[in-house]
């Protein structure tokens, strides 16, 4: 089974990580393997930790990484836990972190993994790490009305949520939801068709929407940025890549405040709040891929990378 992922950015990231030859690095995302190949190719005595929930994900990066030996370990874990997996580990410092959140090309790719809206009998599963017992079919068929609409306004910012249930709702009285054609089908018929001119395929926000919550995928980011700042040595920086203006929006906004946490009024001559800063933001305005990148990779053209520094 071939793991094809195009790695984004991936020179711009590596170069702000400033890998030390003896340093410890994780990947946070190792997906298959480019980030960490071109990471572990750095060091000589320093060693990588490679984390990915999905077990195909890890066995493509194995043979990928084979070639560093044990300079790199990898860990099926979800990044969440990446403080405690470590610690059993005896690692309780690291000197750079880095996660891309984009869904790899395998996985969008593979029909039977059902994250691609572009194959009609696909399953609408979209689980990153198959040990988890729901899918997006359950969601789909299982979540009340006004959940459901939750989660495709907030997730997908899908300005149709309201009409799209209504019709999962009608559709699923009648038989289960189980495949991309059953639910492209409700939500093309749910959007005016002049609000779909231009706008790419019609099932895209949903699908996003649903993907996101099944994982969890802005819940673990918004909860642990802060864990793996303070994993970081002094000097040590986090690299993150986001792919859409959710997740952009929550690393902005947690290393502005790991920057500058103080929460005294304005109007206070001195900071009694006592809280210090973690570092600094070392892209004012994140990264963006190159031209001759977005030529190469048409996925690439909505990925963003920012960067933090642990302070000194």
């Amino acid at each position: 089974m071939e793991f094809n992922h195009y790695s984004v950015l991936l020179h711009e990231t590596v170069d702000n990580l400033n890998i030390k030859p003896d340093g410890i690095y994780v990947d946070g995302t190792l997906g298959g393997g480019g980030h960490s190949f071109e990471i572990a190719s750095h060091l000589t005595t320093g060693h990588l930790y490679g984390f990915d929930q999905d077990t195909d994900a890890l066995a493509a990066a194995g043979e990928r990484l084979s070639c560093y030996g044990d300079k790199v370990t990898r860990i099926h874990s979800n990044y969440e836990f990446m403080k405690e997996r470590l610690a059993e580990l005896g690692v309780t410092k690291v000197d750079g972190i880095m996660l891309d959140l984009g869904v790899s090309s395998f996985q969008l790719d593979e029909a039977d993994r059902g994250f691609t809206y572009r194959v009609e009998d696909a399953p609408l599963d979209m689980r990153m790490d198959k040990d988890n017992p729901m899918t997006a079919a359950d969601i789909v068929n299982t979540y009340s009305a006004e959940d459901l609409t939750r989660v495709l306004y907030t997730y997908g910012e899908e300005k149709f949520s309201k009409q799209i249930v209504r019709n999962i709702i009608k559709e699923r009285e009648k038989a289960p939801i189980l495949t991309a054609g059953q639910l492209n089908k409700i939500i093309a018929e749910s959007i005016p068709k002049k609000a779909q001119v231009g706008q790419g395929h019609p099932s895209k926000r949903t699908y996003q929407a649903l993907r996101i919550e099944l994982n969890r995928e802005l819940t673990v980011l918004e909860n642990h940025i802060d864990d793996m700042i303070e994993l970081l040595n002094p000097g040590g920086r986090l690299c993150i890549i986001t792919f859409h203006s959710l997740e952009d929006r929550i690393t902005k906004v947690a290393f502005k405040r790991n920057e500058d946490p103080c929460t005294c009024p304005k109007n206070f001559p001195v900071c009694v709040c006592g809280k210090v800063s973690q570092g600094k933001v070392i892209t004012r305005k994140p990264i963006l891929p190159s031209e001759e990148e977005l030529e190469a990779n048409s996925r690439s053209k909505s990925a963003k990378l920012r960067v933090f520094e642990k302070a000194k």
